[in-house]
């Protein structure tokens, strides 16, 4: 899982950067408008290990925002998975709030709450939290039939084995919605950088823009997606191995 994530990225990296040297040479531009290889090389020197713990500054924000918004999704979700009055004014809820873009609220937090570490963990939780709650309302109103039946059968079903079960028994689809937030957890810490923060991998992009200077935005670029490749991918790696322990345990419970 980690390594085709990082393969995958590398792929779709190298290939965005040769079509923009194929347009560099077709159109005969300079350095300026699109840097070539020796610039490239320079830069990447010169901004490395300062973009480096600008992004793991940008990663520690969005490890924190995703697990506040996965903590509060599983709360709210378990919460409202018995009523359905309750679940279906949770999605109404979900799907407005989800309507508004963070870009348009960014400001706003950043207005209320000034530019630093704290609006920038609250964006990164809120574009991810209503996708990963939507998610777990429909995994946690899903019964499983052929396993709760036997425990409801037997006497020994309670709401905590019946939410276990849920989870376990779709964890493909909730590695796959976790990892996938991940990223939303990302873009949305950068967009706050972007916006207003005074650190961050957003905020070395938007002084690089300022400069008009490419070469740093591919470098960050770069960096931000082989971090989040290695992020995913651990994310998971870690949702494979809990499946294979699940199976292995409800097999043992059979026997």
């Amino acid at each position: 899982m980690l390594f085709r994530r990082i393969y995958q990225f590398l792929l779709v990296y190298i290939i965005t950067i040769v079509f923009l040297f194929m347009i560099k040479i077709l159109l005969s531009l300079s350095d300026y408008v699109i840097p070539g290889v020796p610039l490239m090389i320079e830069t990447t020197g010169q901004v490395f290990k300062e973009y480096f713990f600008d992004v793991m500054n940008t990663m520690s924000i969005t490890i924190l925002g995703q697990c506040l918004s996965i903590i509060m999704a599983f709360t709210v979700g378990i919460a409202g998975r018995k009523s359905s009055w309750i679940g279906s004014f949770i999605k109404v809820t979900a799907y407005n709030i989800q309507a508004y873009p963070i870009v348009a609220l960014a400001p706003i937090i950043f207005i209320l709450l000034g530019d630093g570490f704290i609006p920038r963990l609250l964006i990164a939780s809120m574009i991810c939290y209503f996708p990963l709650l939507l998610s777990v309302l429909g995994i946690m109103a899903t019964p499983v039939k052929d396993i709760e039946h036997f425990y409801i059968v037997t006497g020994r079903m309670r709401w905590q084995l019946e939410v276990k079960i849920r989870a376990f028994e779709n964890l493909s689809k909730l590695t796959t919605v976790i990892s996938g937030s991940a990223t939303l957890a990302m873009a949305g810490t950068i967009v706050g950088e972007f916006i207003a923060a005074n650190a961050g991998i957003g905020y070395s992009i938007r002084i690089a823009l300022y400069q008009s200077d490419l070469a740093k935005i591919i470098v960050a670029l770069f960096m931000i997606g082989i971090i989040i490749s290695i992020y995913q991918g651990i994310l998971e790696t870690m949702g494979e191995q809990i499946k294979t322990r699940w199976s292995i345990s409800k097999k043992g419970e059979v026997l």
